[in-house]
């Protein structure tokens, strides 16, 4: 089979969509949350409707996704905690990798292979903007998730909607704890969030969000979240101008109105993305 590295070279990967909206759109209840405190906490729906996620994942599939994303976004355990799940880092984690295996050795076919990529978001402290956390405390939260990620079989882990370089360290610090303490390891990519200002929320520019993760030798870099692809452009040129790992596009459909509804229509978001392909400029292409 050839390997994620291969395929990034040679073809236009494509990651799959959000998995919090596709979730709203099944209109679950507290009670498909286990009980109503737990509500609003996605990740456990591993764990308490593991049909609805499966499913996502296998939609996302169907629809030509060569890559589907573990439900862990939120799975460190200090973001757990906020709903009084921390004790379940274990649990939650090998749980979603298990179900977007499934999915992905349902849909694997020799001429296109399907990946897993364990999902790592920014958690709910930056340790630029709001405190709250120490580095170390922040990296040993990041070793436990991805030791059960890597444990549990990804193929690679996405650091993703990265709003502070400092977090990001700190995750690249607890992957290579959790590496060691596992005996594997497993590519990283690593997707930043660029506000509207024109930088990440903790204030670096692209520029300085790269010179920040080469050193990790990420399998690629790139933009997620944030705005609809059309503020992305200045931003993917420049990285298209400076890196030397594939690069990744997985934006918004455009951003949200006063209700929360995101209005880019599906063909205007493909002809952005399609110009980004023809400028050369991306290897990877997504929604958020």
């Amino acid at each position: 089979m050839d390997t994620i590295q291969d395929l990034l070279l040679t073809k236009i990967m494509v990651l799959d969509g959000a998995m919090g909206t596709a979730i709203q759109d099944r209109n679950l209840t507290a009670k498909d949350f286990g009980v109503e405190a737990y509500e609003g906490c996605n990740e456990y729906l591993v764990i308490t409707r593991p049909d609805v996620i499966q499913q996502v994942h296998e939609d996302y599939l169907a629809a030509g996704a060569d890559i589907v994303e573990t439900n862990t976004f939120g799975g460190t355990d200090f973001v757990l905690g906020e709903f009084d799940l921390q004790d379940h880092v274990e649990e939650v984690n090998t749980k979603a990798v298990e179900l977007a295996r499934a999915a992905c050795d349902k849909f694997s076919t020799p001429d296109k292979p399907r990946f897993v990529a364990g999902a790592v978001g920014p958690t709910t402290k930056a340790l630029s903007v709001t405190g709250g956390i120490t580095f170390d405390e922040l990296a040993k939260s990041f070793e436990d998730q991805i030791y059960y990620l890597t444990k549990a079989g990804v193929d690679y882990l996405l650091f993703e909607t990265a709003l502070d370089t400092l977090n990001l360290k700190a995750a690249y610090v607890g992957a290579q704890a959790a590496f060691k303490k596992c005996g594997k390891d497993v590519p990283i990519a690593i997707s930043g969030t660029i506000e509207t200002m024109g930088t990440m929320l903790a204030g670096q520019a692209v520029e300085a969000l790269y010179a920040s993760i080469e050193h990790m030798n990420p399998l690629y870099v790139g933009l997620n979240c944030a705005t609809g692809p059309e503020f992305m452009r200045d931003h993917l040129r420049t990285f298209a101008r400076i890196s030397k790992f594939p690069i990744s596009v997985v934006p918004n459909a455009g951003m949200p109105n006063e209700d929360g509804c995101y209005c880019e229509t599906p063909k205007k978001l493909a002809s952005v993305l399609d110009l980004f392909i023809k400028e050369g400029w991306v290897n990877l292409i997504g929604g958020c």
